[in-house]
């Protein structure tokens, strides 16, 4: 299967957008499912840091664990689940848009099942992010372009 690619352009400068795409705090703010995220440990965001997810799936709750595998500010970032049963794999861009006034994202989430997961992959989790992506995705826009107090 592919990846599933959502594309959307934000009035926010590349770094605006790739310190708050990459503060996993922000994340129940834009994404649908999260119901939280917690690093797992303390300092800033680097290779290798694991987060917490915890996401809503129908009427339960799942943590899951995602491992920031690249970081390149404010240009790029990948991350992969860790263990369970579904495991996303996510790669975001940004590219500059109006001299950087501007940004384009880019998030492709492509997803692997193991056990279990390789029937839920195809029937119930492929499915649910082909639909929120893009709702997640206005989310962000939102969130990012809202005025500050």
């Amino acid at each position: 299967m592919s990846a599933i690619r959502e594309v959307i352009d934000v009035d926010r400068t590349p770094e605006d957008v790739y310190a708050y795409l990459t503060d996993p705090s922000h994340l129940p703010e834009w994404q649908l499912s999260a119901v939280k995220a917690e690093p797992l440990e303390e300092g800033p965001v680097h290779a290798g840091s694991r987060v917490r997810v915890t996401r809503r799936v129908g009427n339960r709750e799942i943590p899951m664990t995602m491992e920031f595998d690249e970081l390149n500010p404010p240009y790029s970032w990948d991350l992969h689940g860790v263990g369970g049963p579904v495991r996303p794999r996510t790669h975001g861009e940004i590219e500059p848009l109006d001299d950087g006034r501007r940004s384009r994202v880019t998030i492709e989430i492509d997803l692997e099942g193991h056990g279990l997961g390789k029937a839920l992959v195809p029937l119930v989790v492929r499915p649910q992010v082909r639909k929120e992506l893009p709702r997640d995705e206005q989310l962000l826009k939102e969130c990012l372009e809202r005025p500050t107090p």
